[in-house]
Parts: C-alpha cells; sequence; structure tokens
C-alpha cells in the first residue's frame, strides 16, 4: 500500500472510445446529445462529441481502488475540479501522489494529488483523494 508523502500510485492510460461513452451513458441513463449526437455536438462550443465527466473521473477511482483496495471503496472521498473535456478517441493518463499523511484519533488519512491529462499535457481532471490506511 502507498502511504508516504511522494509516493506515486501506478498511473492508468486510456484511450476513450465512443463505444465507452455509448455505454456509460446507458449505464448513467445520461444521454444527453453531447455525448452520442455528432450533428448536435458539432454545433456546441466544443465542435464534437465529448466523454462524460463522471466517465474520465471513474478513472481516477478506478487507480485508487488499485492502490487501495478495501480502504478506497469503504470510505475514499474525493475533491476533483474539471478543467477541459476528454473527446472520444483521445488517450488520457491518470495519475496520483501522497501528499502528505495525517493521524487523528489512531487513525492516518493519506491526502493524494490527483490528475487527468492529455497527451499534451492539458489537464482535464485536478484534486485532491483522501483515503484511511489503517
Amino acid at each position: 500500500m502507498t502511504s508516504q508523502p511522494g509516493d506515486r500510485l501506478n498511473s492508468i492510460d486510456r484511450t476513450v472510445t465512443q463505444a465507452q461513452v455509448e455505454a456509460y451513458a446507458d449505464a448513467a441513463e445520461d444521454h444527453n446529445p453531447i455525448h452520442l449526437d455528432a450533428d448536435f455536438a458539432a454545433k456546441t462550443p466544443f465542435g464534437r462529441r465529448i466523454a462524460h465527466g463522471m466517465l474520465t473521473l471513474a478513472l481516477v477511482s478506478e487507480m485508487l481502488t488499485s492502490a487501495y483496495p478495501n480502504n478506497w471503496a469503504s470510505g475514499g472521498r474525493l475533491k476533483v475540479r474539471f478543467r477541459a473535456p476528454v473527446f472520444p478517441g483521445e488517450t488520457v493518463h491518470v495519475i496520483g501522489e501522497v501528499k502528505k499523511v495525517t493521524e487523528s484519533d489512531g487513525v492516518r488519512l493519506a491526502e493524494i494529488t490527483v490528475g487527468v491529462k492529455k497527451d499534451d499535457g492539458e489537464d482535464v481532471i485536478t484534486g485532491q483523494a483522501f483515503v484511511k490506511l489503517d
């Protein structure tokens, strides 16, 4: 378990596909045409379809689940900002680094800087995760 300041979590690289966006739309019951309808999306400021923000955020949770399987699932928290859209076909890189570990009442808590970046370095998501270590 990664638990010291400066420790890096195993990163995840994923190419987001339109098929994933469509599957997510069905699972989340979020059929906003910005995600699904190319003609509609072409008329928006984005100019094309975008992935759901929560689909991209799920990749952060995947990384945290891998690093802290039980602890993340039983009470991990996120505080993030969405910075840029992800377009189907783009590859994103999910990163995390332990910023600090605090202890209170015998419980150790890791604060982890998390992020999702595009190939060109543009931030998609930035923020912090918090997970109990004990």
